[in-house]
């Protein structure tokens, strides 16, 4: 049996964590996953939660949010863990160590929810957008305006759908208790 490319997803926001609840099955059928938390979100009712009632356990909890005390640390992981490509979801701070980390040691960044724009560069977000976007070796987009938004870029991206959608559709067909 073939031994399975190893992959690195990062999160470590409340949102980023419901989305990875849909993302990781799939991954995990084609990839050997590695699941690391910055623990940005740190708090029970802001992160723990999420991991129990999604049913999701992270590899590694880097537990801080400091930025410079995640990337030392998240970058430590990556040298033993070894992958060939990290995977990083949105634009939180969380977002932008992955690909730091990952492009300093000279792995292959893939953005999910890339050529997102808000065209305010006073939001930390989006310069951590556009940071990660000019970064990443593939973008995957969720609307055909991201693409368009990377295009002006000079950036590549390929249209996958919108994680968010997914994950509302999913939980809204999915709950055992239905909203009027």
């Amino acid at each position: 049996m073939a031994t399975r490319l190893k992959v690195a997803l990062v999160i470590g926001t409340r949102p980023q964590i419901i989305k990875v609840a849909l993302l990781l099955p799939e991954l995990r059928k084609h990839f050997e996953v590695i699941l690391i938390n910055t623990g940005q979100h740190y708090d029970y009712g802001m992160n723990d939660i999420f991991f129990k009632e999604l049913n999701l356990k992270s590899d590694y909890n880097l537990g801080t949010t400091d930025r410079l005390k995640m990337e030392k640390r998240l970058t430590k992981i990556l040298i033993k863990e070894k992958p060939k490509a990290v995977i990083v979801v949105g634009d939180t701070d969380s977002t932008l160590v992955g690909a730091l980390s990952s492009v300093k040691l000279g792995i292959k960044l893939v953005h999910i929810e890339a050529g997102l724009r808000s065209f305010d560069k006073t939001m930390p977000e989006e310069i951590n957008r556009i940071i990660v976007d000019h970064l990443s070796d593939i973008l995957f987009c969720p609307t055909k305006t991201a693409m368009r938004n990377l295009k002006k870029e000079g950036l590549k991206g390929y249209l996958i759908g919108d994680l968010q959608t997914d994950v509302q559709l999913h939980f809204a067909n999915n709950s055992s208790t239905k909203q009027l």
